[in-house]
């Protein structure tokens, strides 16, 4: 199989992914609940195969196209957050559904967004380009967003450490050593060899990711699938309004097609794997439902995301 062939088919073998994770929480429950430790170490592999696919020496002209950076950010930072504080009201009485809902509605995608840009036929490139951005901007402001949506529920108590140890080991230092990579890869041919390589593993390292956290919790889910239940609906509504969003920032920068189609995407999709580890980095009493919470809206995530791949082109026409 070609990287090609392997691209082409990464949806395919995602959810494949997410079944045979499925099928091994549930039936290997006991091994299922060590995979837990492997979370961490598997998302800081990927976030280093994504970033070895961004050119990082060359992003000027990504990041110089500002009026998609600007409905970008205002989709992202502004209207979703606006709709995620009025989507979760209803959760103050939940307080470990309603942290978990915020960690991962709060956050875009950084990941596997790319890939349904690209399948959506938006512009992928620019999404990409803008990854580091979304990152640096979403670990800065989510804090902020928790206190405000939190302030009047004293029973939830947030720690910054979480958010600085994710930042750190997940995007800081496979970002670092991918910028280091990159720039050898110019020099070296060894390196140039080790980047080669390395770009094959976006997909395969995805799986990983996908088996190792839907294994782990897919139990918890289910077994709590009955106090998930308020936040179903959230997670509905929000995929419903979340692309419209979207557009409405994109159309107000008049922005192409494509670049439109990358935004509705963008607004859309949610860093439900980035975010886990600080899920499960909550107080003891809270962290299992909230890991729960963020688990069953990748998995509503992943239903709608077909169903975006066909929509979102056929609403945004050239």
């Amino acid at each position: 199989m070609t990287r090609e062939q392997l691209e082409t088919h990464q949806t395919l073998i995602y959810f494949a992914a997410v079944f045979a994770a499925i099928a091994f929480g549930l039936l290997a429950t006991d091994a299922a609940r060590h995979v837990e430790a492997l979370v961490t170490p598997a998302i800081a592999v990927l976030m280093y195969a994504m970033f070895l696919q961004i050119p990082f020496l060359d992003l000027r002209q990504g990041l110089g196209n500002r009026r998609f950076m600007a409905a970008l950010l205002l989709a992202n930072f502004v209207l979703v957050p606006l709709l995620v504080w009025a989507a979760t009201r209803g959760l103050v009485e939940h307080p470990a559904i309603l942290i978990g809902a915020l960690l991962v509605l709060l956050t875009p995608c950084i990941d596997y967004v790319v890939v349904f840009t690209h399948i959506g036929k938006g512009d992928s490139r620019l999404t990409l380009a803008a990854t580091p951005v979304l990152l640096l901007v979403q670990l800065l402001l989510l804090p902020v967003y928790l206190a405000l949506m939190l302030a009047d529920n004293s029973e939830v108590a947030i720690s910054i450490a979480p958010f600085v140890e994710a930042f750190v080991l997940l995007i800081v230092l496979p970002m670092v050593l991918a910028m280091l990579t990159s720039a050898g890869a110019r020099r070296s041919r060894w390196a140039s060899g080790w980047n080669d390589a390395w770009a094959w593993m976006p997909v395969p390292a995805m799986a990983v990711v996908l088996v190792a956290v839907i294994g782990s919790q897919i139990a918890v889910v289910l077994r709590d699938f009955d106090r998930l239940l308020p936040v179903i609906p959230v997670y509905i509504g929000f995929m419903l309004l979340a692309p419209v969003l979207g557009l409405v920032s994109a159309r107000l920068f008049r922005l192409p097609v494509a670049e439109a189609r990358s935004v509705t995407f963008s607004a859309a999709t949610r860093n439900s794997l980035v975010v886990l580890p600080l899920a499960l980095a909550l107080p003891e009493d809270m962290r299992t439902l909230a890991a729960a919470a963020v688990i069953t809206q990748t998995m509503v995530e992943l239903v709608f995301e077909l169903i975006y791949v066909r929509a979102i082109p056929a609403l945004l026409r050239t």
